[in-house]
């Protein structure tokens, strides 16, 4: 019998992940292989007949259960990017394994006894400061889960736990099979009219691919965006919207409202267990905001700024649909074409004209490129790393003198087993053990045009600002450097997250950075700089009505986890309208739900967090700001940023980390400016 290949080291060029001789019969075993093996570290630590101390107990415990951390990372990645039937079933066993394991510490009565004594004479210990804030950090992973309950509600928690990490991963299985199970396909020519040539070859080029004739529409965003943005067939607008809006909230198999309600609820009830009034007490505990109380009035403060701004664009919107179209009502289908409409009239700037400007290659190469500027960040695209699907793209990361920083992964295009979305993720954490420095292994996915036969894929400049974002997160992954694996990357407080992935697409506005990329793909013609000055004249296009609908999604976030009675909720639909009322500029669509297919805060771990966007974006605004000020290039900045904000990951708190790059704390004042909300 063939050893199991994921229950050994790898033996791969940099450690990487052997994807291509894995399969999926590995992983269960594997899981409960590592899961045996974790266990006997975390005996060993807790059953100890030292005395405890940071290094034999703290220490020793961050550095545990390295192969089960591996083999999480390569099969939860592999659920969201190349899933199939047979991955989500091992994902519904192996959730609440690694729910039960996650509890088995946490619950370990001699394990916390250990990690309160040295808790408790953590002022006597010659800490630094990355070691302080580890110890903090794992004390509360005790306290904050339940260390510190009666064995009764122990178990009580333990059972919450389990039924949480099937909810959730149900709740995500459904929006996939949702956003797959629909398909639009067109026969009649006509029904086409205002798509771009490249959106109509895709279509046609999906429909040869599943052997239909016509052109085939879906609800992955290359396709649906475009369709919503050009065409002109306003009940076709209105059929792919209603699609959209109705995923997982049809009363069928793949309805998600009653996991909505159950989720919900058994977040509150483990909130209580452990002692917090509601799930946004305990999550924002551990926040840069705090409390909820503190997110809803920088939510609401945010609203009263942008709200007049919003209401005069939806009203300048109508007017003008009205006048072109007779259109008397404005509805949610409407929105993506009248407003490219009017932008184009307003700014002679068409999505479509920019696209040859963004071929996806070159925008990589701009990424890079900045990079390189800034961080002194070299990257060399190499064959001799596995991958697990052909379209992936593979780079060796070095510095300037040759030193391995990073392996990077790329996914760029939708495919039937990829969720929907753009993320980065990691398959290797970067720490610092027995003096050597272990390099991170950091990937980012996203859904783009694919090429045509006869197109390269064009990025919108919605998808090159995407492309630059998610970038922003992999070199917050990419330039770690931290001793310790938890405090590693973007292990940082959820709201400080979004800074550098936030900031860098600040970059795709600046001449001095568009010129290094946006190139024509035939002619090789640098971007006409009368492109880019539209570019930068459009950027606060519709901010209002963008603002609201951001702090739409935060309230909405904030009225199902800081609920004090979220039993009560009977109806999801109901609830969302309420939450929404003080946000709403379009008439409400009755078969169509938000809660249901909210991904970010049902699956991901964006639950009392969704505010972080608009938080960071105060950060990212304050930061780029003093880029400005010195130039967008300018290498102490760059350094100052890399050294304080980059490569700290979450060894100290992050408004003190900031403070040491910016010698200030961040004001408001910039994101109002640059969203032009400022009178």
């Amino acid at each position: 019998m063939t050893k199991n290949i994921l229950t050994k080291p790898f033996e791969t060029v940099y450690n990487s992940a052997p994807f291509s001789k894995i399969t999926n019969e590995d992983f269960l075993p594997a899981f409960k292989q590592a899961i045996t093996s974790a266990k006997s570290e975390i005996d060993a630590i807790a059953k100890n007949n030292e005395l405890p101390t940071f290094k034999n107990t703290i220490e020793a415990l961050d550095f545990s259960g390295e192969q089960l951390g591996r083999i999480s990372s390569i099969f939860f990645n592999l659920n969201s990017a190349e899933t199939n039937d047979t991955i989500q079933k091992i994902a519904q066993e192996v959730s609440p394994l690694l729910s039960e394991f996650s509890n088995d510490i946490t619950l370990n009565e001699d394990l916390f006894k250990r990690v309160k004594a040295v808790y408790d004479t953590k002022d006597s210990l010659d800490l630094n400061v990355e070691q302080q804030t580890l110890l903090d950090k794992k004390y509360k992973s005790f306290s904050r889960n339940g260390a510190n309950l009666s064995e009764d509600k122990k178990q009580e928690l333990r059972d919450i736990d389990k039924q949480l990490s099937q909810l959730t991963l149900k709740f995500g299985e459904n929006v996939l099979a949702e956003t797959n199970a629909f398909e639009m396909l067109i026969t009649n020519e006509d029904d086409l009219s205002g798509l771009p040539e490249g959106t109509k070859e895709a279509a046609k080029q999906l429909a040869e691919s599943k052997e239909k004739e016509g052109w085939l529409f879906t609800l992955d965003y290359p396709s649906y965006i475009p369709f919503m943005t050009y065409a002109d067939n306003r009940e076709l607008r209105k059929k792919l919207a209603l699609a959209a809006g109705a995923k997982a909230f049809k009363g069928d198999a793949l309805d998600n409202q009653d996991n909505v309600l159950q989720i919900v609820k058994l977040r509150f009830q483990r909130a209580n267990l452990l002692g917090y009034k509601t799930h946004a007490h305990f999550v924002l505990e551990e926040r840069m905001a705090k409390t909820p109380e503190a997110v809803k009035s920088f939510l609401n403060e945010l609203l009263e700024k942008a709200k007049p701004a919003a209401e005069l664009e939806f009203k300048n919107l109508q007017n003008f649909a009205k006048e072109l179209d007779g259109i008397e009502q404005l509805e949610k289908w409407d929105a993506s074409y009248y407003s490219e409409k009017l932008k184009q009239k307003l700014f002679s700037l068409d999505d479509e004209k920019l696209k040859p400007y963004f071929k996806l290659e070159h925008v990589i190469d701009g990424a890079f490129t900045v990079a390189n500027k800034l961080f002194d960040l070299n990257f060399e695209e190499i064959d001799t790393i596995d991958t697990y699907h052909e379209d992936v793209f593979t780079y060796k990361v070095t510095n300037n003198d040759g030193d391995l920083i990073s392996i990077f992964y790329a996914d760029f295009f939708p495919r039937s087993g990829k969720r929907n979305g753009a993320w980065m993720t990691s398959y290797k954490p970067q720490s610092i053990k027995h003096g050597v420095n272990d390099r991170p292994h950091i990937s980012i996915v996203c859904n783009f045009t694919k090429p045509t036969k006869s197109k390269p894929s064009l990025l919108t400049f919605n998808e090159v600002t995407t492309l630059f974002h998610e970038f922003g997160h992999a070199l917050h992954g990419m330039l770690a450097n931290t001793t310790y694996p938890s405090l590693s990357g973007t292990s940082v407080f959820w709201d400080f997250v979004e800074l550098p992935s936030q900031v860098l697409e600040n970059w795709c506005y600046e001449k001095e950075a568009l010129e290094l990329f946006a190139t024509h793909y035939e002619t090789g013609e640098v971007i006409p700089m009368d492109l880019v000055e539209k570019i930068k004249e459009s950027a606060t296009f519709h901010e209002g009505m963008q603002t609201l609908r951001q702090l739409s999604f935060g309230l909405l976030d904030m009225s199902w986890h800081a609920n004090e009675s979220p039993e009560t909720i009977k109806s999801v639909k109901a609830h969302e309208t309420e939450a929404f009322k003080n946000t709403t500029l379009y008439p409400e669509v009755l078969e169509n739900c938000m809660s249901t297919s909210f991904s970010h805060i049902f699956q991901g771990g964006y639950s009392s967090g969704y505010y972080s966007y608009k938080w960071a974006e105060v950060l990212d605004a304050d930061a780029f700001e003093y880029f400005k000020e010195s130039g967008i290039f300018n290498k102490e900045v760059a350094d100052k940023f890399k050294n304080h904000v980059l490569s700290q990951g979450g060894t100290e708190n992050p408004m003190t980390l900031y403070k040491r790059f910016r010698g200030q704390e961040p004001r408001p004042e910039a994101l109002l400016k640059r969203a032009g909300l400022l009178k």
